[in-house]
């Protein structure tokens, strides 16, 4: 919390109880209907330039609707004290906490403003920047005040928001100056910083590590070979990743054909492939296992020397007993690997795969239901193949592949290209644990709503 330098609120008597802007307007018609998401969408659409006790309104309205009690008294506060720096910390703060950090960054640069640049406002402005992948402006915030940062946790997030933001060269400098973190809470994210950087040189060699090389960035920011890339729309904002795929055999093949390059590559020898108790990774699994060459084995806490295989980290956080399972593969195992085919990147998984075969921001695996053409020339949604695991598996190792080409747009991805990645990384690949990284990083791609 912030300490008590800030004013006593001030309460203004007579301010309205509704917007008066145009575009705030429409968002209290939004909630006049019962849409609190569309709303909010409507204050984000807005834009950072309007009136903040106005904002309140509409989101403390929306706080109340969603049974969110600390949001709606912060809307109230900041709505009737908008030049008070504590109710506008607050308000930002609440925002960040309820997962809406675009809301929160107006309020919170007129706190630090209002707050003679308090270190704690500071952070959480921070927070919201990061949270909404603006990593260059919270570095620009950040060397803002550089004079006055403590190096834990401040010129760490300096470092840390740099590397996100592509400036490795920022990064690396200032890094360089870090002391050693007095507190031990802050030595893993010390040891994880290292080890960013060391994959950042890995790549670097591997390639230029540009704006578009996604790939490359992928492996900087958490330790992922990324096996294949989307050869559709690359030159329309894409880079590299998948908005809304349907997979195919053909596609879950060629990911594990570059699982097992990835291997040879970096030289692991495993023993097993682990099949987790998903459907769909169970399937998936037992395709690698006759890929690889290796035995199958239900997943088992501990087993070195495996290959972990998931369709989606996402499907089995949902399964029975997932968010345990997730937990387990969070510390790696000495040569242990995970590989998770379809790998969301607009809500990255909980734990961060070493390997991933595609990047999606949303996928429907070959096996479930798909929409296909109708008879009548419209859509309609296909059957799910509910045939035992073994049949849909013997369908991946038995696809046959496409040329993968696409539409022509994208880099070269061929396997001699993923092969030289796979040797250039060995070094630096299966070290440290597998923290989540939310942030896509420097490499945008257009996503869907």
């Amino acid at each position: 919390m912030i300490s008590g330098m800030f004013s006593r609120r001030n309460r203004r008597a007579g301010r309205s109880d509704r917007p008066s802007s145009p575009a705030l307007v429409t968002a209290w018609e939004a909630l006049d209907a019962g849409d609190v998401p569309g709303a909010l969408r409507q204050v984000r659409a807005a834009g950072e330039d309007q009136p903040l006790a106005e904002v309140a309104l509409v989101v403390g309205r929306a706080a109340g609707s969603a049974g969110f009690p600390d949001l709606a008294d912060a809307s109230a506060a900041l709505a009737a004290a908008p030049e008070d720096a504590r109710a506008l910390y607050d308000f930002g703060y609440a925002c960040v906490e309820r997962g809406v950090p675009a809301l929160a960054v107006p309020a919170l640069r007129e706190a630090l403003r209002r707050s003679g640049g308090a270190l704690p406002v500071l952070r959480e402005l921070v927070s919201a920047y990061e949270d909404e992948g603006r990593h260059r402006e919270a570095v620009t915030e950040l060397l803002r005040h550089d004079e006055r940062l403590a190096d834990w946790p401040d010129r760490y997030l300096l470092v840390y928001n740099a590397v996100l933001a592509g400036d490795l060269d920022l990064a690396r400098s200032r890094h360089a100056l870090l002391s050693d973190p007095e507190d031990p809470q802050w030595q893993p994210a010390r040891d994880r910083q290292n080890r960013t950087l060391a994959r950042a040189a890995d790549a670097g060699r591997a390639g230029r590590l540009g704006p578009s090389d996604v790939r490359g960035w992928q492996y900087v920011l958490g330790g992922t070979v990324l096996g294949t890339l989307s050869p559709y729309g690359f030159d329309d904002g894409m880079n590299g990743r998948y908005a809304w795929l349907q997979d195919t055999p053909d596609q879950c093949l060629r990911g594990l054909l570059r699982l097992r390059a990835l291997l040879d590559g970096a030289g692991v020898r495993p023993r097993t492939v682990s099949l987790l108790p998903d459907r769909d990774s169970r399937i998936l699994g037992l395709a690698a296992a006759e890929v690889l060459g290796l035995p199958a084995e239900p997943f088992a806490p501990g087993r070195p020397d495996t290959v972990v295989v998931a369709y989606d980290l996402d499907g089995l956080a949902a399964h029975d007993g997932g968010p345990e399972l997730i937990g387990e593969l969070f510390e790696r195992v000495p040569g242990q690997v995970l590989h998770a085919h379809a790998c969301c990147w607009t809500d990255p998984p909980a734990v961060t795969p070493d390997s991933a075969a595609l990047l999606h921001q949303s996928v429907v695996a070959p096996w479930r239901a798909q929409l296909r053409q109708s008879a009548d020339g419209g859509v309609e949604q296909g059957p799910a193949d509910d045939r035992p695991e073994a049949e849909v598996a013997a369908g991946i190792t038995g696809a046959g592949l496409s040329d993968g080409a696409g539409d022509g747009t994208g880099p070269a991805d061929g396997d001699a290209e993923f092969a030289a990645f796979a040797t250039a990384v060995a070094g630096t690949w299966l070290r440290g644990d597998r923290a989540r990284v939310r942030s896509a990083g420097p490499v945008p791609s257009s996503r869907f709503a």
